[in-house]
């Protein structure tokens, strides 16, 4: 098992890759502790885990407050013992649209959630990951702060863009502790929010969902949008004691749709 005996915290456990994520390291033997707001969506999360045979607990998060993701980090010590892993995966998507039309203005709570949100948990983790010894943080980004999505969110792409760049300095930094710091950049995921975001796009613009899956695929190196499974194993990698030496990377995750230079 990849995660066995680890205990990984999940934040921003909603109906796509963090649920597939907190699911998935329970399955690689981690002990899982799910943080998002919808306390009874996350309970549902948990008790799949733990009719599974898992353990998990689940605990209501708002990481724009800083004493709920302290909350959350001290729940977990006190149940499993120690913090091996966090997963930063919450988000607030943001407007669409043009930056001419834009409301600048509305940006801050997308970056107070994606980035400063990210920064809140690794703060509340910190001492614990110490105390054991060490520990990893994954902060999951986009493709879209690479990549201009036309029409899409602006703030979404801003946000996840400076957490890269917080990603990068907090491994820097956090090294003499062995915490190591890595992001992911996920291009298309393939589940329920994107398959009901396409057949949106699909119906607006009287196409088939067909012929709108086949344009973004065709996109695709491999041909594909990448399954938030197989996506959610990419970040849960970088928990695991096979990247033990990786610290400051950043993995694109998006099937060759785009490849960093």
């Amino acid at each position: 098992m990849l995660l066995k005996d680890k205990v990984v915290i999940v934040v921003g456990v909603g109906p796509g890759m963090g649920q597939a994520m907190a699911i998935i390291a329970a399955r690689e033997g981690a002990k899982v502790a799910l943080g998002a707001r919808n306390q009874a969506y996350i309970d549902g999360v948990a008790r799949q885990i733990t009719d599974a045979g898992g353990e998990a607990i689940a605990l209501s998060t708002d990481v724009t407050k800083s004493d709920q993701c302290v909350a959350l980090a001290n729940a977990t010590a006190e149940r499993f013992g120690r913090i091996d892993g966090l997963v930063n995966s919450a988000y607030a998507p943001g407007e669409n649209g043009a930056f001419e039309d834009a409301d600048v203005e509305g940006w801050a709570n997308t970056i107070d959630v994606a980035c400063l949100g990210s920064a809140r948990m690794a703060q509340a983790v910190l001492p614990h990951m110490k105390a054991n010894g060490g520990g990893a943080i994954v902060n999951v980004a986009t493709m879209q702060a690479q990549k201009h999505l036309p029409g899409g969110s602006l703030s979404y792409a801003i946000a996840k863009g400076a957490l890269v760049t917080a990603s990068r300095q907090l491994a820097a930094e956090l090294g003499q502790h062995n915490i190591r710091v890595n992001a992911t950049r996920m291009g298309w995921l393939w589940g329920e929010p994107v398959r009901n975001a396409l057949q949106g796009i699909a119906a607006a613009n009287g196409t088939s969902m067909d012929e709108l899956v086949a344009g973004v695929s065709a996109g695709i190196a491999l041909g594909v949008i990448p399954p938030e499974e197989e996506c959610a194993k990419s970040v849960l990698m970088f928990v695991s004691d096979y990247t033990k030496m990786v610290s400051g990377a950043v993995l694109d995750v998006n099937g060759g749709e785009w490849m960093a230079p």
